[in-house]
C-alpha cells in the first residue's frame, strides 16, 4: 500500500530539524567576517503559467461523480377554500326609448294649414320588406293685399317594396304626387287704376289655378362581392293643368373593382327626356322637346398615407330629339384631401363638371309659379374648381370653409314674364303674374362656411353661410339668384320630457324685372319692362314639444314669427306669422 503525500513530508521535516540541532551544539559562535559582493544583484522573474479551471486530480476517488436521483413524492391535501366571484361596478344606465316603425302626424293652423303625415312599414316572414309614406299639406290661403286665390295643397304616396341580404339588397317604388298652387302674383299696377267695376271684372276674368301631377316609378338593385355594385332607374311621368306633359327616365348603373391595389370605379348614365307645351307665352304653337343624354365617368383612387387623391373624367354625348344639336362633352372629374392634422384639418381640393338635365318636373319644383311655356335644355356644367379646409376644432365642433369657381353653360334662370294686352292667350298665367326660363352662361365665384358643434347630447348648434358673385354673358343681371345667404339652427333637450329648437334663414337682395305703364292716358295701356331688386329678408322659426309617453308626442310650431311680409319672387308675398299645433303617435303592428 503506498504511503501517503502527507506522511512524507512530516519525516523529512523531522530529520532536518534533528540535523540543524546537533550542528548548532557543535560550534556554538561561528564569528564575523566582512563578506564582499563583486556581482550586484539582478533579480530575475521566473515564466508565468496559467492554472488549469479544471484541474487534473490523480486520487481516482475524487474524480468520480455520483449519480443522484431525484423523488417526488405527492399526495393530495383536502382544501375548503372557495374564490369569490368578481363584480362589476356598477353603472347607472340611461333608459333606452323604444323605437317604432310606424308613425302618424297631425297638425293645423291658422291660414287653415293642415299638415299630416303617415308612414308605415312591415317586415315579412321571408325577410321581405313592405312600406308606404302618405303626406299632405295644404293651406286656405288669405295673405294680406292679395287680390287673386292664393290657397295650395301638395299631397303625396308612396309605396316601397323590398329585400336585404349580406350580398344582395332590391327595392321597387311606385308614387304618386298632386300639387295645386295659384298664380296670385299680379302686379297693383294693373287694377289700382281702375274703376271698382272694371277691377272686379279684371279680377275675376283671371283663373289662376294650376294643377301639377306626377307619377313616379323606380328601384334600386345592390350586390355585394360584385364587380357590379349598384343601379338605379326610375321613370316619371309629370302633366299639368294645361295638357303639358313630359316623360323622363333616367338609368345609373355603376360598376367598381380593384387593380393592382387601386380601387377603379365607373358610373354610367343613361337620361332620356320628352315633353311637350300646348302653346307659347304669346299663344303660339306648341312646344317639343327631347333630348336623349348618354355618359360614362370613370375613376381610380389612389390612397397613401394621409394622402387620398381621385382622378377621372366625364364623356357625354346628348342627341336632340326635337330641335337642337347634338353635342360631345367632356368634363374634369378630380377629388383630393390630404390630413394635415389627422381628423383636426383636412385640406381638400377638386375640379368637377357635368351634364345636367333640366325638366319641367324639376322647374316647377323650384318655382310652383312658372308658366307651363317654357325652353327645356340642359345645363353644360363646364367645371367647378374649388379648395376649402375642414376639420374639428374640438371634440364636438366641426368646421368646413370652401372658395370655388364655377363655369356654366346655358345656366337656366327665372325671369318674370311680361304682360300686354295684345296678347291673345288669356290664361291666367299670362297676366305677367308668371315666371319663365332664359339660359345664360354665367360663371360665379363663391365662398361657402359652415360651423356644427354638439355641446352636449341635450345641445346642438349649426350655422352655414354661401356667399357669391356672378358675371353672365348676355343677361343683364343673374335673375332671382341671391348674392347672400345664411342660415343657423339650435336644438336642446329641455328636461327629458320637453324639447325645442330654433331655425333662422337670411336671403339677400336679388334681381328680376317688373313693368311700369309708359302713357296712363293711352286705353289699352302699354307697359315697359325694367330691374328692380327684392329686398332681403329672413325667416324665423321655432318648435315645441312634449313627450307625454315613448308614443305619444305634442309639438308646436311657428313659421315666420318675425312678421316679415317679404317677397320670394316678384309680387309674391308669404303668409305672415304661422302657428301649427299638432301630435306624433308611433306605432308597430
Amino acid at each position: 500500500m503506498k504511503i501517503n503525500f502527507q506522511y512524507k513530508i512530516a519525516i523529512v521535516t523531522v530529520l532536518l530539524g534533528t540535523q540543524i540541532t546537533f550542528a548548532q551544539k557543535k560550534d556554538g559562535d561561528i564569528g564575523t567576517e566582512v563578506v564582499n559582493v563583486v556581482k550586484p544583484y539582478t533579480p530575475t522573474i521566473s515564466d508565468a503559467f496559467k492554472v488549469k479551471e479544471t484541474p487534473s486530480l490523480e486520487d481516482d476517488d475524487t474524480s468520480k461523480k455520483e449519480n443522484i436521483l431525484y423523488n417526488i413524492f405527492s399526495f393530495p391535501v383536502a382544501s375548503t377554500f372557495t374564490p369569490s366571484k368578481g363584480k362589476a361596478a356598477g353603472v347607472d344606465k340611461e333608459k333606452q326609448e323604444k323605437l317604432f316603425s310606424n308613425y302618424a302626424t297631425l297638425a293645423a293652423g291658422n291660414y287653415g294649414n293642415i299638415n299630416a303625415e303617415l308612414f308605415v312599414t312591415q317586415t315579412l316572414e321571408s325577410g321581405d320588406y313592405v312600406g308606404a309614406m302618405l303626406r299632405h299639406l295644404s293651406s286656405q290661403g288669405g295673405i294680406k293685399g292679395v287680390e287673386l286665390d292664393d290657397k295650395f295643397s301638395n299631397t303625396g304616396l308612396d309605396l316601397t317594396y323590398g329585400s336585404r341580404s349580406k350580398n344582395l339588397s332590391w327595392n321597387a317604388d311606385l308614387g304618386y304626387q298632386r300639387q295645386m298652387y295659384n298664380w296670385y302674383g299680379l302686379n297693383p299696377i294693373l287694377y289700382e287704376n281702375l274703376i271698382p267695376t272694371d277691377k272686379d271684372a279684371f279680377l275675376n276674368s283671371i283663373d289662376p289655378k294650376q294643377t301639377y301631377q306626377n307619377i313616379s316609378l323606380g328601384g334600386r338593385l345592390t350586390l355585394g362581392e360584385s364587380v357590379f355594385k349598384e343601379a338605379t332607374i326610375k321613370f316619371n311621368r309629370f302633366s299639368d293643368a294645361f295638357s303639358s306633359g313630359e316623360n323622363r327616365l333616367v338609368a345609373k348603373p355603376s360598376l367598381a373593382f380593384d387593380f393592382m391595389d387601386e380601387k377603379i370605379k365607373a358610373d354610367f348614365v343613361f337620361d332620356y327626356i320628352n315633353g311637350k307645351f300646348s302653346k307659347d307665352y304669346f299663344n303660339g304653337p306648341e312646344i317639343k322637346y327631347g333630348f336623349t343624354n348618354v355618359g360614362v365617368k370613370p375613376s381610380f383612387q389612389i390612397n397613401k398615407e394621409d394622402l387620398s387623391v381621385n382622378f377621372g373624367a366625364g364623356f357625354f354625348y346628348s342627341m336632340a330629339t326635337e330641335s337642337g344639336k347634338n353635342k360631345f362633352f367632356i368634363y374634369p372629374n378630380i377629388t383630393a384631401s390630404y390630413k394635415v392634422v389627422g381628423d383636426l384639418m383636412i385640406a381638400y381640393a377638386g375640379a368637377e363638371g357635368g351634364l345636367k338635365q333640366n325638366s319641367y318636373q324639376e322647374f316647377a319644383q323650384e318655382n310652383f309659379f312658372v308658366s307651363p311655356t317654357l325652353a327645356i335644355a340642359p345645363t353644360d356644367q363646364r367645371y367647378d374648381i374649388y379648395v376649402g379646409l375642414k376639420g374639428k376644432l374640438a371634440n364636438t365642433i366641426g368646421y368646413n370653409i370652401r372658395g370655388s369657381y364655377m363655369n356654366e353653360g346655358s345656366k337656366a334662370l327665372f325671369l318674370r314674364n311680361s304682360f300686354s294686352y295684345y296678347n291673345t292667350n288669356k290664361e291666367g298665367y299670362a297676366n305677367g303674374n308668371s315666371f319663365d326660363v332664359v339660359y345664360d352662361d354665367v360663371k360665379t365665384v363663391s365662398f361657402f362656411g359652415e360651423l356644427k358643434a354638439d355641446f352636449s347630447k341635450n345641445v346642438s348648434f349649426g350655422i352655414s353661410g354661401t356667399f357669391s358673385s356672378y358675371t353672365t354673358d348676355t343677361q343683364a343681371e343673374a335673375w332671382n339668384l341671391p348674392s347672400l345667404k345664411i342660415s343657423s339652427n339650435l336644438d336642446f333637450n329641455i328636461t327629458s320630457k320637453w324639447y325645442a329648437g330654433l331655425n333662422v334663414f337670411f336671403v339677400g337682395e336679388r334681381k328680376d324685372i317688373t313693368f311700369v305703364q309708359t302713357a296712363i292716358a293711352i286705353f289699352p295701356p302699354t307697359f315697359a319692362t325694367e330691374t328692380t331688386t327684392l329686398d332681403n329678408y329672413f325667416d324665423l322659426n321655432a318648435h315645441v314639444g312634449f313627450k307625454y309617453s315613448d308614443r305619444l308626442t305634442f309639438f308646436l310650431k311657428g313659421n315666420n314669427l318675425a312678421n316679415q311680409n317679404y317677397q320670394k319672387w316678384v309680387n309674391y308675398p308669404v303668409q305672415g306669422v304661422q302657428g301649427l299645433v299638432g301630435a306624433n303617435y308611433k306605432f308597430d303592428f
